[in-house]
């Protein structure tokens, strides 16, 4: 794994690239200026850029949320989203009709056309997870998820095993600027320990890729998680560079301590940069 100073130094090899958004491009608070930049650089020399997120959202909303953040417009022409995929899905009906909502109602724009469908999870025919039930106060100090909090959605899902989860975020963790906070792939990896079966969408499973570009394209993929992010590249068999500064900063101290954490996570990378910068 080389790291890497400038992204400029190897743009050229490659025709598309499929980037992250939480953790590579902002934080949940703030765009990073470096990464913009970089990716102002990428449009100039006419590459194709995907950005690719496990939002548990729809496409529109997260373009809508980066356009609040004063993100330029021009950049948004191809956003992709595990919530959109799944959305498409949920729309056909394809796990069942009836569904139960796991996750906070600032999500519910991925059941809009279905809501009439919403249930309780006595009568449901699948989970819908996009997250934990509740959200603390963003100004808190406390994280958002306790250990003492985990015995509830033990409790709660044991009882539901029988039905299908499904994911709509495979995210363990995000950072919202340097606060923690659980995704609803936590959610799932419970619901999976207690014996449950989980449907997953977005990074790294393949077929949200497929969305996005083709298979005779020199693609180079660029993410802060290992296990979405990385792994999914590493699945396609496509170069990837892994921004360290992001969801595993605290996992490791120097350059020999991340090449161990790669080796942890069952995963290679091709470069690495703090953070993604021209």
């Amino acid at each position: 794994m080389r790291e890497l100073n400038h992204l400029s130094e190897i743009f050229n090899a490659y025709d598309t690239f499929i980037i992250d958004l939480w953790g590579v491009i902002h934080d949940g608070i703030n765009l990073n200026k470096k990464a913009i930049e970089a990716v102002g650089e990428l449009k100039k020399n006419s590459k194709k850029i995907v950005f690719l997120s496990n939002a548990p959202r729809p496409s529109s909303k997260v373009v809508d949320f980066l356009l609040k953040m004063k993100m330029d417009e021009k950049y948004l022409t191809n956003v992709m989203t595990s919530g959109e995929a799944a959305m498409q899905a949920i729309n056909q009906n394809k796990f069942g009709k009836k569904f139960f909502h796991l996750g906070p109602p600032r999500d519910a724009s991925i059941f809009d056309k279905v809501k009439g469908n919403k249930t309780e999870i006595d009568k449901c025919d699948f989970i819908l997870c996009t997250g934990l039930f509740d959200e603390d106060n963003l100004d808190s100090d406390k994280p958002q998820l306790h250990e003492d909090d985990l015995d509830y959605y033990k409790n709660f899902l044991i009882k539901h095993i029988s039905k299908k989860l499904i994911c709509t975020n495979p995210d363990l963790t995000v950072h919202r600027g340097k606060k923690e906070e659980y995704c609803a792939g936590y959610i799932a990896k419970i619901f999976e320990e207690l014996g449950g079966k989980v449907i997953y969408y977005g990074k790294p499973h393949k077929d949200i890729y497929d969305m996005c570009f083709k298979s005779n394209e020199k693609v180079l993929a660029i993410g802060d998680n290992l296990r979405t992010d990385i792994k999914g590249a590493n699945n396609l068999n496509k170069d990837c560079l892994f921004i360290s500064n992001g969801v595993h900063r605290k996992e490791f101290n120097n350059n020999l301590e991340l090449e161990k954490l790669l080796i942890k996570y069952r995963v290679k990378a091709n470069f690495f940069q703090e953070e993604l910068q021209w």
